[in-house]
């Protein structure tokens, strides 16, 4: 049965770049690993950054936009070995869905775009999951920057939002999605 999650966050691991996704209302995350280029993708897309030239899964979205076509949800279906399936569920204008296998990495670097619902097999939690406590040391949350019970100065704000356009003109996306992350911190 299938359940709705979220992408929880992508964190660096010993065995590379992980996209944990965590079911609604439970404690436990399944790590996707992910290639480089991808994870990348996917901290791009949650963090709403604006790049100078459409990535792939930009393009993607952008032909289904002209055919009329839009992402509906994502399915994280299985998993066999230690390699996970999924579907795009897409919707036509006519509300007929079409489904497609894909890479789980694809389906999520789309659907942090677009928003849409993720749901991941209940099969697939038991098999993978893990403990949000095994993640960062337990912390749920990331901890705000403050300064004495007070938020960082804005002057550090401002450079590192001048940084963060410096990095997406440069087309420097670790960088990018680093800074992102920093600013978020001292928004919140």
């Amino acid at each position: 049965m299938l359940v709705p999650a979220d992408v929880w966050t992508v964190a660096k691991a010993q065995e590379g770049n992980a996209v944990l996704i965590r079911p609604t209302g439970q404690d436990v995350a399944v790590p996707i690993f992910v290639d480089q280029g991808i994870a990348h993708s996917i901290l791009i897309g949650m963090g709403d950054v604006k790049v100078p030239r459409p990535l792939t899964h930009d393009l993607f979205l952008s032909a289904l936009n002209q055919l009329q076509i839009h992402v509906s949800r994502i399915e994280i279906t299985e998993i066999k070995g230690q390699t996970f399936y999924a579907r795009l569920i897409l919707l036509e204008q006519d509300q007929k869905e079409l489904i497609i296998d894909s890479r789980p990495s694809d389906c999520i670097a789309l659907a942090v775009r677009v928003k849409c619902p993720i749901f991941i097999d209940e099969e697939v939690i038991h098999v993978a999951g893990i403990s949000v406590d095994q993640v960062a040391g337990g912390e749920e949350e990331p901890v705000p920057a403050v300064t004495e019970g007070r938020p960082r100065h804005e002057s550090e704000l401002d450079r590192l939002k001048r940084e963060l356009d410096e990095a997406v003109q440069e087309e420097n996306y670790e960088e990018a999605a680093r800074l992102r992350d920093r600013i978020q911190e001292i928004e919140v």
